[in-house]
């Protein structure tokens, strides 16, 4: 079976043969048509991700350990099951996008749904073989989300791109109708993140990039108001027009966004971070407290949470966002592209 694997950490992705995965128990094999390519793919190939202050966190002190085949916005085909496993014989063949974000399975994090939270993740495309491949091998059907009726190139990017802006937004608890909702961050995950706040009814939307073409794109698919947090004046611009944000979601995560964003809030105000670009922040304590303000992570999303993110795009109530497929052969080409910075939208790798 033709795998594309990071063999050693800071190099190219190498085209490797590997044996195709034979499903037991309750596994089963999805033969790949479509796989995203994500940021996250890069700090899984830079092998570490940045602290700040000169700290790294080391992937390889993490269990994730090369070969590594990456890729985890995966759809495909089903095409084989392990003798446990609950697939009728009119699903094989079906087109499904796989939920990545997989725990032990048996903890209590992982039995409330929230395996993306397990302490001791098995993550498909970070802790076991991912969508860089012709087949990949799922542990379970239940990971399986059918997306009938949804443009095949798209719905990849759902399984992280999509689930990961969902799953924030979702944390956001504001007055959808007159409260302002700030945007940082308008790649990839950036932008799902603003089609999917007009879907679920966010009516002030405010984007923050450095980038001129996103910023035009931002408008283009209508946010209520652009700024570049680089300019001098656009802190308080932004706050003028606005009267403080009542919720902002960083998708870059890097310190730069972070200082801006937690800026921008007015009292009682929420900052949630997605983005790992890197770095930190210092915080004066008490401005914390008497802004009454709260700061929150955000991983990913849960099964359940990628399950009504499907339905909506189903209703039709998510605009598409811009995607462009790129030969899975072709995939140095691609990453090098999103670590440069010159994609809108998302790119997916192909095999037909």
């Amino acid at each position: 079976m033709r795998s594309y694997a990071v063999q050693m950490f800071c190099q190219p992705v190498v085209e490797m043969d590997m044996a195709a995965p034979a499903p037991k128990g309750t596994e089963v094999v999805v033969e790949v048509t479509r796989c995203g390519v994500c940021h996250s793919d890069l700090h899984i190939q830079d092998g570490y991700y940045d602290l700040g202050g000169g700290k790294r966190l080391s992937l390889a002190d993490r269990g994730v350990t090369p070969p590594v085949v990456m890729g985890h916005e995966v759809l495909g085909r089903l095409v084989a099951k392990g003798p446990d496993a609950p697939v009728s014989d009119d699903t094989m063949g079906k087109t499904f996008v796989v939920y990545p974000w997989l725990g032990c399975g048996t903890c209590e994090i992982c039995q409330r749904g929230e395996e993306n939270l397990c302490a001791t993740p098995s993550s498909i495309g970070v802790h076991r073989a991912g969508g860089y491949a012709e087949r990949c091998l799922v542990p379970h059907p239940r990971y399986l989300v059918d997306v009938t009726g949804i443009d095949p190139t798209l719905a990849a990017t759902y399984a992280c791109s999509g689930l990961t802006a969902f799953s924030a937004l979702k944390k956001v608890q504001i007055a959808k109708d007159r409260e302002w909702l700030l945007i940082l961050g308008l790649g990839g995950v950036g932008l799902s993140g603003l089609e999917i706040a007009k879907a679920l009814g966010y009516q002030k939307i405010a984007v923050a990039d450095i980038d001129p073409a996103k910023r035009d794109l931002a408008a283009a698919c209508g946010a209520s108001l652009v700024v570049d947090p680089r300019d001098a004046g656009a802190l308080a611009a932004l706050q003028a027009k606005t009267g403080g944000i009542a919720a902002a979601i960083d998708f870059v995560g890097g310190r730069a966004t972070a200082e801006f964003g937690i800026a921008t809030l007015r009292k009682a105000g929420t900052y949630i971070i997605v983005g790992l670009f890197g770095g930190d922040v210092s915080m004066s304590l008490p401005l914390l407290v008497l802004r009454a303000l709260t700061l929150r992570g955000s991983y990913v999303g849960n099964l359940g949470e990628l399950r009504e993110l499907i339905d909506l795009v189903k209703q039709g109530r998510v605009k598409p966002m811009p995607v462009e497929t790129v030969p899975m052969a072709k995939v140095n080409s691609a990453l090098d592209r999103l670590r440069a910075g010159h994609v809108n939208g998302r790119l997916v790798l192909a095999r037909d």
